[in-house]
């Protein structure tokens, strides 16, 4: 049977409650206490009915908290999972690689740059090959402080660099870390896609004249000589070459495993 008018309660503390309950048992007709208001006998009200009085000077009103959304599945890529953070990470991450990418930041083109990477990492793990050395990391890293346009000035010394890492959000630690990351997504896709492909001195010389020395002049700096740069310019170059075999790949991958990318509003798994 339904209440008509259903009577609101108190909410007591658990001791309190609980002793009333126990002494509600050993009566036939229980009897409120004189300062709680008495309970509609009936059918059991809902807990929506169970209320509790803004003036009750044992408790203060509930109100309910809002969710607060630490971060947030943007995809799930063969049971792994890529987050909203991994996105943020990404577009700090990019601000080292001036000359791979092209123009302002689009997160869309992050989620996917994402999806792919962790593609070519699940196939990598699959045909292990030698660890990065960590001289050869650290040699990648000296060069990177050296050509790096906002870091010129302020990155020879390791405390500058230190810093600047900082001011991007890394520690020294999880930047080398990301860094030897890229080079094994580098070295995988060279192993895999380079026969064939060829990167000639003609090439690296007219991308350091036609799209680096562009680039140093219009953020005002000084441009690194030809031949310092040319290791770096022929790994650009070969990207850009294989970029047609890999796409193909990574699409037959996408087909034979489970990639699902998440809307904002989508509930998370």
């Amino acid at each position: 049977m339904a209440l008509r008018n259903p009577i609101r309660i108190t909410l007591l503390p658990i001791g309190l409650l609980l002793a009333a309950s126990s002494a509600a048992l050993c009566q036939t007709a229980p009897t409120p206490a004189p300062d709680i208001p008495p309970v509609a006998h009936g059918d059991a009200a809902s807990l929506a009915v169970v209320t509790h009085q803004p003036s009750d000077p044992i408790e203060p009103p509930l109100h309910p908290i809002p969710g607060v959304i630490v971060d947030q599945v943007v995809a799930i890529v063969n049971g792994d999972v890529l987050l909203e953070s991994d996105v943020e990470a990404e577009r700090r991450f990019e601000q080292f690689q001036p000359f791979t990418t092209q123009g302002p930041f689009s997160r869309d083109r992050a989620v996917e740059r994402l999806i792919d990477q962790d593609l070519i990492l699940q196939q990598a793990k699959l045909q292990p090959g030698d660890a990065i050395p960590e001289a050869e990391v650290q040699k990648q890293l000296i060069a990177l402080r050296r050509d790096l346009p906002e870091c010129k000035n302020i990155c020879t010394t390791d405390a500058g660099w230190n810093q600047f890492v900082s001011q991007h959000g890394f520690t020294p630690a999880q930047f080398a870390s990301r860094w030897r990351q890229r080079m094994l997504i580098l070295r995988f896709i060279e192993q895999r896609f380079r026969t064939g492909i060829d990167v000639s001195p003609a090439d690296i010389s007219a991308y350091y004249t036609k799209t680096m020395l562009p680039e140093y002049a219009k953020r005002g700096a000084n441009p690194p000589k030809l031949e310092a740069i040319s290791p770096r310019i022929q790994e650009v170059l070969l990207e850009q070459k294989v970029n047609g075999l890999l796409d193909d790949w990574l699409k037959t991958l996408k087909a034979e495993g489970t990639v699902r990318m998440m809307r904002p509003d989508e509930v998370q798994p």
